[in-house]
């Protein structure tokens, strides 16, 4: 790499943590945490003083209801923030109670509760889950070998390009489309 880092002041580290659980028999439970570590004294805008330390501590928990990925349940905790009024966002992702993860999904969290209507780093982390569980999906369900019939085409949905190895004219979409029935290639 040609960038070297070496001798440079570090300001700030933000770090975003995800864990998919299984839970129950048609569903998975997400937990993210997103915290934000200032390194240096630094001032906010009133020229107050803010020691190093955390300056964001957030936690989301979220029941995803499976097949379709749709929030059953969503709870904030805020362990750490830099404001008074930062709880009064404690509520602020019920909006998506009952939303889909599916295409479009950070447009409709944006919507929902972005902006003046809620906290922009429980947002980055909203977004950041709703990746996270299509990854935890697949997960939860190849615990097991997949049975005959088990995937069709509308299953892969969800990965087909979204990247350059899922790419639809791609090896890997190739090899799945001749896996499937005759009867799958038409979803």
């Amino acid at each position: 790499m040609g960038l070297n880092l070496n001798g440079c002041e570090r300001l700030h580290n933000r770090n975003i943590d995800i864990t998919t659980y299984a839970y129950g028999a048609d569903a998975i439970a997400l937990e993210g945490r997103l915290l934000d570590n200032r390194s240096n004294v630094s001032y906010n805008m009133f020229g107050e003083p803010r020691q190093p330390g955390p300056v964001h501590d957030l936690i989301v928990r979220m029941i995803v209801r499976l097949p379709k990925l749709v929030i059953e349940d969503v709870e904030v905790e805020m362990v750490t923030v830099p404001n008074s009024d930062c709880p009064q966002m404690l509520q602020s992702l019920m909006p998506l109670k009952g939303e889909k993860i599916s295409a479009g999904f950070t447009t409709k969290v944006q919507r929902l509760v972005g902006g003046s209507k809620g906290c922009a780093h429980l947002v980055s982390l909203c977004r950041a889950m709703a990746s996270a569980a299509i990854q935890g999906t697949y997960s939860f369900a190849s615990r097991q070998p997949p049975a005959e019939g088990r995937y069709s085409k509308r299953s892969f949905k969800t990965v087909i390009d979204t990247c350059y190895i899922w790419r639809s004219d791609g090896p890997l979409v190739t090899r799945l489309n001749e896996m499937l029935t005759t009867d799958d290639r038409s979803e």
